[in-house]
């Protein structure tokens, strides 16, 4: 499998390369060539087959689905024990269990993680990946990320025992919960370092944009990304999606708490990967700047509203 950046003016990459890079150096993000099928990911049969998947851990699942997506680049055994590694963290044997909660109502439950955050599911092996791969090539390298909140705990404890990765995130002063700020300012692990910007996330993440876009500044310091601007984030996040129609047996709306729109993207993934998706329900707060663009196609940006 062969990425290339949304703008179209960066070269053409495979799955390690995308995953160190983050952003694509035309300021694009970077994405497959192609959306690879569900049928015959698994021997020949339908992915969304509950009766080939009953006996099947999350993490070869996890493995099974994302493996197009890898290619030729990591071992497939590799990449399965990796996946093993990553969920082992998790507390509920299914990692991302359905739960009916109601006629015709399920919850997709993703708290089960390390940091109760649903982006452990994506960053706990994303912090496998990085290790695995940078060790391979004997480099190192510095995440830099901004984060909203339940990014950077879960960020940090994937990657806190990493051998060749130092990460630095930045959060909106006392615009995070006390527990988000607890999470990513008590870890004692070196290679992680938290910093408060007076400003709303959306600064943060201008800082972060305008480093990696300096190209002198990003060659020199090595810089990575864990945000949803990188592929391999979004790429984790697919799984679960899959794994809720499997157990569900039949086609389903999924209504998404979004932010940024990368968790509700990797569902919409899913579907173009011909999972059973019937269409998704962008559920924001006050700060709904996806919701307009949805319904008047402008995206403005309004000032930010603290809410919970």
């Amino acid at each position: 499998m062969q990425y290339i950046s949304t703008r179209g003016q960066a070269p053409t990459i495979g799955f390690c390369d995308v995953l160190l890079a983050g952003l694509a150096r035309d300021g694009g993000l970077y994405v497959p060539e192609t959306w690879p099928k569900l049928i015959g990911l698994t021997g020949g049969a339908s992915v969304a087959s509950t009766k080939n998947s009953a006996a099947v851990s999350y993490a070869q699942r996890a493995a099974q689905i994302m493996s197009p997506f890898v290619g030729d680049e990591i071992d497939r055994q590799v990449f399965e024990r990796l996946c093993v590694e990553a969920y082992s963290t998790f507390r509920h044997p299914e990692v991302a269990p359905l739960v009916e909660i109601g006629p015709n109502e399920y919850l997709l439950e993703l708290f089960h993680g390390p940091t109760l955050a649903f982006k452990d599911i994506a960053l706990q092996l994303v912090g496998k990946l990085f290790d695995f791969v940078l060790a391979q090539r004997n480099e190192r390298v510095m995440i830099v990320g901004a984060t909203s909140g339940d990014t950077g705990g879960a960020a940090f404890d994937g990657v806190a025992s990493c051998r060749n990765v130092d990460i630095v995130m930045l959060y909106p002063n006392n615009r995070v919960s006390d527990v988000q700020r607890r999470q990513m300012t008590t870890l004692t692990a070196p290679n992680v370092h938290a910093v408060a910007v007076d400003g709303t996330f959306d600064d943060c993440q201008d800082l972060v944009k305008a480093m990696f876009n300096d190209q002198k500044f990003r060659d020199a310091n090595r810089l990575s990304a864990v945000n949803s601007i990188n592929w391999v984030r979004v790429m984790a996040q697919v799984v679960y999606y899959i794994t809720a129609i499997e157990k569900l047996g039949r086609s389903a709306v999924f209504s998404v708490p979004t932010g940024n729109f990368g968790n509700v993207l990797a569902g919409w993934i899913a579907k173009q990967m011909g999972a059973q998706i019937e269409g998704f329900v962008v559920a924001s707060n006050t700060n709904d700047i996806l919701t307009r663009f949805f319904e008047s196609q402008s995206m403005v940006a309004n000032e930010v509203v603290p809410t919970l």
